[in-house]
């Protein structure tokens, strides 16, 4: 359980901050994770795009936010 979440959070954006990967980099990343996912069964063929307009609703709006993190 988490009892400091602003501690988390500092934390969280350190390590982002600090870790920076190519593109080439996250592209592996991402395939990796995609094929674990595909395998697990959580991601199939049918239900890859399920939800993708909430997604993308949610982050034009947070790239409105005023003063918002920069990664």
């Amino acid at each position: 359980m988490i009892k400091n979440s602003a501690k988390l959070e500092k934390f969280n954006n350190k390590l982002i901050k600090n870790e920076r990967i190519s593109h080439k980099q996250a592209m592996a990343l991402y395939d990796s994770m995609l094929k674990e996912a595909t395998d697990l069964g959580v991601i199939t063929s049918k239900n890859i795009m399920d939800g993708i307009e909430v997604d993308v609703r949610i982050a034009r709006a947070l790239n409105k936010l005023p003063g918002k993190l920069k990664h």
